[in-house]
């Protein structure tokens, strides 16, 4: 175990308390504090899970609830970390569960990170199913460089991972994969590596949350990875801040960005979610702050249904929708 904290002053509400299955790549970090107990240096995959719990706010606690998404994730710590043997790593996950992977983006250390998963688990419904795949970012804004590079180094681990995963799923339906920002490139790149592998191999859904992608190079790699996903969903927004300074960064769009050629996708659904009320000022986070996104991605996700069968979907183009709010 790598260690229990005392408790932190929490509302004793069981239903404020989320816990979070993780694979790692990060190293050992301080024992100061849950949030710390894995750095930003790289090491070889473990597993663990992670409780987070909202802070008690006293007589806030009803402002809060009804406040922006956002301020509600800061009043969320971590409460505990514990290890987990990899051998072990579905003792808590139903036997006829279908695993969905989550993979996450650029400047997220692991606290963040955990506070993050355990909201989109929520947001989308995926208690007691989701693995969230933590590699070593920085949690440094300026490290966006070595965040990519770290990430490269991580893509042969999400793609075992990938493929160990859904052997376990395979009989209801094969792993989902998620990847938001940064973390859907690693998907994209783990997924053709698990193509070229394992050509017959027959996922779940893969998601792409915000992409961090060259559109041209997913268009590229597309043939490969839709040979083996049930289906290919992408969520795109008109202001996306991070997304468009990337495109600036690299000189080319990125496939979570409004205005390519998403036709040209073919078998790939593309939601634009840039009508829903702006969550987070960076237009970035929609995927934990949005519950019009988070039931939308639970009709995709748990019920198995397509864009054009899920309500509040307005078609825009042959492979395009709208997400409207409520």
């Amino acid at each position: 175990m790598l260690g229990v904290m005392a408790p932190l002053a929490t509302a004793d509400a069981e239903d404020t308390r989320r816990e979070v299955t993780f694979m790692t790549t990060r190293d050992l970090g301080s024992p100061d504090g849950p949030g710390l107990y894995f750095g930003d240096a790289r090491a070889a995959l473990r597993a663990g899970r992670c409780v987070v719990r909202r802070v008690d706010a006293g007589g806030r606690s009803a402002l809060l609830d009804d406040g922006p998404a956002v301020v509600r994730e800061q009043v969320m710590q971590i409460e505990e970390v514990r290890d987990l043997e990899l051998a072990n790593l579905f003792d808590s996950v139903p036997e006829d569960a279908h695993i969905a992977l989550f993979v996450h983006g650029y400047f997220i250390d692991f606290d963040k990170g955990c506070r993050r998963a355990a909201l989109l688990q929520e947001n989308a419904t995926l208690d007691g199913r989701m693995i969230w795949f933590s590699w070593p970012s920085d949690g440094d804004i300026a490290n966006y460089p070595r965040d990519e590079a770290d990430l490269y180094w991580s893509v042969p681990d999400i793609a075992d991972a990938i493929i160990d995963l859904n052997h376990r799923s395979e009989e209801v339906g094969g792993v989902d994969v998620l990847g938001h920002s940064l973390g859907g490139r690693g998907v994209v790149l783990a997924l053709q590596d698990v193509a070229r592998r394992h050509p017959d191999i027959k996922l779940g859904e893969v998601v792409l949350l915000a992409p961090d992608i060259d559109f041209g190079i997913f268009s590229r790699l597309l043939p490969d990875i839709a040979k083996i996903a049930e289906g290919i969903t992408i969520y795109i927004h008109d202001e996306d801040r991070p997304l468009a300074l990337s495109a600036q960064l690299h000189g080319y769009p990125r496939l979570g960005q409004t205005g390519n050629n998403i036709a040209s996708l073919a078998g790939v659904e593309v939601i634009d979610v840039s009508s829903l009320p702006n969550e987070s000022a960076s237009g970035h986070l929609y995927h934990i702050h949005n519950p019009a996104v988070g039931r939308d991605l639970d009709f995709l996700l748990n019920n198995g249904k397509r864009a054009h069968e899920r309500p509040d979907l307005m078609k825009l183009g042959p492979n395009s929708w709208a997400l409207a709010s409520d």
